[in-house]
């Protein structure tokens, strides 16, 4: 993953000092190659990425090209922005969406599914950050307020915080609730087709049992792996939402640094993405054994 992400960085033409001198409208080569040499960045491409390997491993991050400061101070901020933003967004898809499945399963082609079914629909087709201009022009409109255009801190104002992070929270959370609802749907009415499921409406099971404990219990598989997918994808990919909600966050400032050609930004952000990734499915792949016994037994 480290090469992927180092080579991809360099095949974008240019660098940052190009976009210096660029910008500035003048070039002076002698001056040009002085800073590119200052930044190391006029040495091999080999020589470069074991240098970055090394200040991995020695819990270096390198120094910003743009802001001449320690990357790990400037994305240490940004870190627990995303992730508080992701864990909201994917509370509120969990707790709207495996509800919103399991009814619309077991109200299979009644009016409730079919309105549970165009509201996820709806959710898959609305990007995130438009719904957030729109719960924004909503507010303005109805009761002539308007979310904090500033990032307030949990230390200075709670509740504002709060307001801060649900408002893009519900955005995000409806769009990735309306496929957790679909997946669970979908294994929830392959099950309850289950012999076993036949047998507990025998027994004289009540239905919460039935539907809630032996049915959701054994289709939480796949509905698991969505949540992990979905949680890893909101790491790097609410861009344009945490733009739209002026949020300092991992990756609004990641298409920052890419601009800028800032590559120890670029390279550990991305890596922090990668490992994100990696330990979601991780985290999945233990939950099964947790949740399922045969996955331990099969072991």
């Amino acid at each position: 993953m480290s090469i992927v992400i180092f080579g991809l960085m360099r095949l974008a033409p240019g660098n940052i000092v190009d976009i210096l001198f660029g910008s500035a409208g003048y070039v002076n080569e002698a001056d040009k190659q002085l800073i590119m040499q200052e930044l190391g960045i006029d040495r091999p491409i080999w020589v470069q990425y074991l240098h970055w390997l090394r200040d991995i491993v020695s819990g270096e991050m390198g120094k910003s090209y743009r802001y001449d400061l320690p990357a790990w101070q400037i994305i240490k901020p940004l870190i627990p922005v995303t992730v508080e933003l992701a864990v909201i967004s994917t509370v509120i898809a969990v707790c709207l969406g495996v509800p919103a499945g399991v009814i619309s399963a077991v109200r299979q082609d009644t009016a409730l599914d079919y309105g549970l079914r165009l509201l996820s629909l709806a959710g898959l087709s609305m990007p995130s950050f438009w719904l957030g201009m729109v719960i924004i022009l909503t507010l303005v409109a109805w009761i002539g307020w308007i979310p904090p255009v500033t990032y307030v801190p949990v230390t200075e104002n709670l509740p504002i915080h709060l307001v801060q992070f649900l408002l893009p929270g519900l955005a995000v959370g409806y769009r990735s609730s309306a496929l957790i609802m679909r997946i669970t749907r979908s294994t929830v009415l392959e099950v309850l087709r289950e012999d076993y499921i036949r047998t507990a409406w025998a027994k004289g099971q009540s239905g919460r049992v039935v539907i809630w404990r032996h049915a959701l219990g054994n289709a939480f598989l796949p509905i698991v792996t969505v949540i992990g997918i979905e949680f890893a994808f909101l790491i790097g990919g609410l861009v344009v939402t945490e733009t739209v909600f002026n949020l300092p966050g991992v990756a609004r400032f990641l298409v920052q640094a890419i601009l800028w050609r800032d590559y120890p930004i670029v390279q550990n952000l991305v890596m922090f993405i990668a490992i994100v990734v990696i330990l979601s499915n991780l985290l999945v792949d233990l939950l099964y054994g947790w949740l399922d016994p045969r996955v331990r037994f099969a072991g």
